[in-house]
């Protein structure tokens, strides 16, 4: 399987855009120079990894590959999800703002840690200072959920309230972006930084489409 992740310098509100499926090397690594893929492996070899620290496009197709296409996107990246092995990127590392795609990454954080059969009454307090224009699927004050419905919320709608409620859930926000932050550092995103655990755009909160597609695939790789 083939896949690919594009990012923009700019992202007005959090849809939820994730791009297809993603995928990168190992989802395991501690150390930058391991959490870059791109080994050789013949004549379809993805880039080495220090060329995916460098600007530009970088790509090294088949014979009779087509041309690529003419993009948007101030970064992109196409992986394979099986094995990570690189297969073309156009500034892997540039550090953007994620938008609702960080929710992957609330999701490999946080899902783990919550069982689904939960029920929970939600709190006010747990509804208070979602952003401006953000996307909500309607949790509403009062009301109780489960656990599996306040999730679907967040895939299915990119629903900044069901992240609050699940958040608190969670022990807060703010141990909930620390929670994200190690996560990411474990499996080798080194370009990430949370802020805001729902993707809201927020001073200093940055990703990359490297670390966006680690995310991916090792979200395809969890049950």
């Amino acid at each position: 399987m083939t896949i690919g992740f594009s990012s923009r310098m700019t992202v007005a509100t959090c849809g939820f855009c994730l791009v297809g499926v993603l995928g990168l090397a190992p989802a395991t690594m501690t150390a930058r120079a391991a959490a870059d893929p791109g080994a050789p492996g013949g004549p379809a070899a993805a880039p080495r990894p220090s060329l995916l620290y460098r600007p530009g496009t970088h790509v090294r197709p088949r014979a009779e590959a087509p041309e690529l296409p003419d993009l948007s996107a101030r970064s992109w990246l196409v992986a394979d999800a099986r094995t990570g092995e690189v297969l073309a990127a156009h500034d892997a590392h540039r550090k953007l703002p994620p938008a609702s795609t960080l929710k992957t990454l609330f999701a490999l954080a946080v899902l783990p840690s919550l069982p689904g059969g939960i029920r929970h009454r939600v709190e006010p307090r747990e509804l208070r200072g979602i952003g401006s224009g953000s996307s909500l699927v309607g949790v509403a004050e009062g009301r109780t959920y489960r656990v599996t419905d306040l999730w679907r919320g967040v895939f299915l709608s990119s629903g900044n309230d069901a992240v609050r409620v699940l958040a608190a859930l969670n022990g807060g926000w703010r141990a909930t972006a620390q929670r994200m932050q190690a996560k990411a550092r474990s499996l080798g995103a080194l370009d990430t930084r949370v802020v805001s655990p729902d993707g809201y755009d927020a001073p200093g909160q940055v990703s990359s489409a490297y670390d966006l597609a680690v995310f991916g695939r090792a979200g395809l790789r969890s049950p």
